[in-house]
């Protein structure tokens, strides 16, 4: 069962994901608006009881996808998270023994099948495929053994990046990573039931065809539960929050030279279990 939030005629909507098009499930629970309601709620077995037999309300072409959780309180991302993104900075440093954080803003995101928008100050707008968590359960201080009875769902992230903005400052990345538009996450969220869906999953990026990233995640520096034990330490998660869990190695600054996004490029990011999220690059009108 997958879950999106999406828009038509006006109206933005939540429901099931059919082949066919979309099944609107949002009008039957006016108690929950979105899906960080439901998903505050416990909800998402109540919407996938409903969505059984629920006819497609939205064919395929007449809805526009937005990004799954609509309001998120915080989206922390981590960086840096796989052994090869590590050696990429080629300053002879081991694997830090803790992880490097940073914030998006909801805006910053477009949802599936919308454009990524290339800012006219700066060329240089870099993909990074992930694998995002949805937390469904709040907590502070989470052990690790613990973490994955705090998830509620999984999506997909291209936490796409302005990268000359991230080195304007000595020590932060937030301009560089919180241009409006910029990323993409969805398609839609996939409810989280077992460890198997995040502990050893293949993560690919392909841009114009071109497989550009490809990992697992049982090779990340700092697992899944490890980042939700480390950020539940100094804040409170809380339904809905996103965690966005790091990038393999093939960004377009890695390559020599530099091989950038550009108006038209079809950025696909694909993870086992999850599906694929895809988006093209326009520049702002």
């Amino acid at each position: 069962m997958r879950f999106a939030t999406y828009s038509a005629n006006g109206e933005t909507y939540y429901g099931a994901v059919t082949d066919e098009g979309m099944a609107a499930l949002s009008p039957g629970f006016p108690h929950w608006p979105t899906l960080r309601d439901v998903i505050a709620a416990d909800g998402l077995h109540d919407l996938a009881v409903a969505a059984k037999g629920h006819p497609v309300t939205h064919p395929n072409g007449t809805f526009t996808y937005q990004i799954p959780v609509p309001n998120p309180e915080k989206i922390i991302c981590v960086g840096v998270n796989f052994p090869d993104r590590n050696a990429e900075y080629k300053d002879g440093q081991e694997a830090p023994p803790n992880m490097s954080l940073f914030i998006r803003f909801p805006r910053s995101f477009s949802g599936q099948g919308q454009p990524l928008i290339r800012p006219p100050e700066t060329p240089q707008l870099d993909y990074e495929g992930e694998i995002a968590i949805v937390i469904g359960k709040g907590g502070r201080r989470i052990k690790a053994e613990d973490a994955f009875d705090h998830i509620a769902a999984v999506t997909l992230c291209n936490e796409g990046t302005l990268r000359d903005w991230v080195r304007h400052a000595k020590f932060n990345v937030t301009q560089g990573k919180n241009w409006d538009n910029s990323g993409a996450m969805g398609p839609w969220l996939v409810p989280f039931t077992s460890a198997a869906q995040l502990d050893d999953v293949r993560l690919t990026t392909h841009v114009n065809g071109e497989l550009r990233q490809d990992d697992r995640t049982s090779r990340m520096l700092f697992p899944i539960r490890r980042q939700i034990e480390y950020i539940s330490t100094f804040t409170t998660l809380v339904p809905g929050d996103v965690i966005v869990t790091g990038t393999p190695t093939g960004a377009g600054a890695r390559f020599d030279p530099p091989r950038f996004l550009k108006p038209g490029d079809e950025i696909k990011v694909e993870a086992e279990g999850i599906g694929t999220l895809t988006n093209t690059v326009e520049d702002e009108a």
